[in-house]
């Protein structure tokens, strides 16, 4: 439908204001929220994710594309209320305590909102004792933790030892990314998964839900 390739277009493109319109102009001729979703907004910041995986496109396009969601995500919601549709499923996210890093940390939160879910953004400098009170009180299928730097990496072990010991641990699929992190300490720490991107974490955090 060209409406809808014409939202995906815009919002690769970064033109706030013409997705907003061109949404209004489908929903006012009928197009499901549903369909709006996936086939042009969703559809959308995927091309830009798998572009951001291959470096054909850069952090500062990928904020312009996610501001642009947003706008036709805000314009959307009160259909997607009425229409019962649902997010795919839930993360939570954060940088972990004492590392005030937040770029990855927001990048992982777009692509994840991109794919579909709903995100419980915890910030910077959370604790683990906020991370398991936040897994308790949103039930999520995902928790995506960031450490930037390699005096705070040790945390990400101690917050998936606090999920276990809180009992919670076999409910959530961990997800662990940053600069120092690699695949051998997710292993190493018992994590589910590893991300070396943003795109890549979303595509993991979907398969994780898919499941």
């Amino acid at each position: 439908m060209a409406l809808l390739e014409n939202i995906s277009a815009a919002l690769q493109a970064g033109k706030a204001k013409d997705v907003a319109q061109l949404v209004q102009e489908a929903m006012d001729s009928g197009i499901s929220a549903q369909e709006i979703l996936d086939n042009g907004l969703l559809a959308g910041m995927s091309v830009i994710g798998t572009k951001f995986k291959n470096n054909e496109v850069y952090v500062p396009e990928v904020l312009i594309a996610a501001r642009a969601l947003n706008k036709g995500t805000e314009l959307l919601k009160p259909k997607l209320l009425e229409e019962g549709v649902e997010p795919i499923g839930k993360a939570v996210i954060c940088t972990v305590k004492g590392d005030l890093h937040d770029i990855g940390k927001n990048l992982v939160k777009m692509m994840l909102e991109g794919a579909g879910f709903a995100v419980i953004d915890l910030g910077v400098d959370a604790s683990d004792e906020k991370i398991v009170e936040a897994v308790k009180e949103h039930s999520p299928q995902v928790v995506c933790l960031s450490a930037l730097l390699t005096t705070t990496m040790n945390q990400l072990q101690t917050v998936v030892e606090s999920l276990k010991a809180a009992g919670i641990r076999e409910n959530v699929k961990v997800m662990v990314g940053g600069a120092p992190v690699t695949q051998a300490f997710c292993d190493q720490i018992g994590a589910d998964a590893y991300a070396p991107d943003a795109a890549t974490a979303a595509e993991v955090a979907k398969s994780f839900v898919a499941k």
